[in-house]
């Protein structure tokens, strides 16, 4: 039988245990999530479990990320079902904190990111968004102590974001980047997906066919911006609203228009009917 894992909401107790494993001469690995929790999310336990004797999984919905008119108040919470998936993984320890926990009465401070925060993409759409995600992990780092924490780089731009604000701001937690897990036609693994209706779900395959698409025609020497435009449009056809499909240095997030400009990720955001889908991929042969 599977033993359940610990849970804790408060930071003292957080703190106790992450001391308590240190002493005992354990390298602590973190991974922050805001629940809902699927297979790609128990791939970053896993990543952590291979650089750490101890991971420890967060879930909090962040309110400080989400912008006016966003999905803050749907967003699916399903604390038993992902406490049982984080049994059966062996994580170690779950921080599930109050809101009032971490933003207690009072709280007037935020994290105010420049460089991959202002790149043009996620930030033109959700200005206020990586405040929130650079405050509440600024603080979670923080609370955590741990040795390293893993991010999934579907979130490309972000796990930028944290690289940078854990550089910037001498946080000695190291910080990972792990793959993107997908559904067998390719789709990204997402907490969101189950907004997907049924004829949506079917089409949300297109998005990661679109990158996958533009990845090769650029490999083959097509024009970076032709190739791109080409795939929006192919999109648009099959019912997507598409934020942006581009093209940037994979480290820096700068537009490219070359090959000899890279690494080159592209990445993309895209509505479909009421959902909101974000994908990146490497372009590499």
């Amino acid at each position: 039988m599977t033993a359940k894992v610990a849970v804790v909401g408060a930071i003292d107790d957080l703190r106790r245990y992450v001391s308590t494993r240190r002493a005992a001469g354990e390298r602590i690995g973190l991974v922050p999530t805001m629940g809902a929790l699927h297979a790609g999310h128990l791939s970053l336990v896993e990543a952590a479990r291979r650089v750490a004797d101890r991971v420890v999984v967060t879930i909090f919905v962040n309110p400080a990320q989400f912008g006016l008119n966003e999905d803050f108040s749907r967003y699916p919470r399903t604390l038993a079902a992902d406490l049982e998936k984080l049994s059966r993984v062996a994580a170690d320890l779950v921080f599930a904190p109050p809101v009032e926990e971490i933003y207690p009465a009072g709280f007037s401070t935020k994290v105010v990111m420049e460089g991959p925060a202002l790149a043009d993409l996620e930030d033109r759409f959700r200005p206020t968004h990586f405040s929130g995600v650079a405050t509440v992990v600024t603080k979670l780092l923080n609370q955590a102590q741990a040795d390293v924490a893993v991010f999934g780089e579907k979130d490309y731009q972000q796990l930028l974001v944290i690289k940078r604000l854990a550089r910037d701001l001498d946080i000695a937690t190291e910080i990972l980047g792990a793959p993107t897990l997908r559904e067998a036609d390719g789709l990204a693994m997402s907490s969101r997906n189950v907004y997907l209706a049924g004829e949506e779900r079917a089409r949300a395959r297109e998005l990661h066919g679109a990158l996958s698409e533009a990845a090769r025609r650029i490999l083959n020497g097509e024009d970076i911006d032709a190739a791109t435009r080409d795939r929006c449009a192919r999109l648009a056809e099959v019912g997507f609203d598409v934020d942006y499909l581009e093209a940037r240095h994979a480290e820096t997030l700068a537009p490219v228009s070359a090959l000899d400009e890279g690494p080159i990720r592209l990445l993309a955001a895209a509505k479909l009917g009421a959902t909101r889908l974000i994908d990146n991929i490497a372009v590499q042969s």
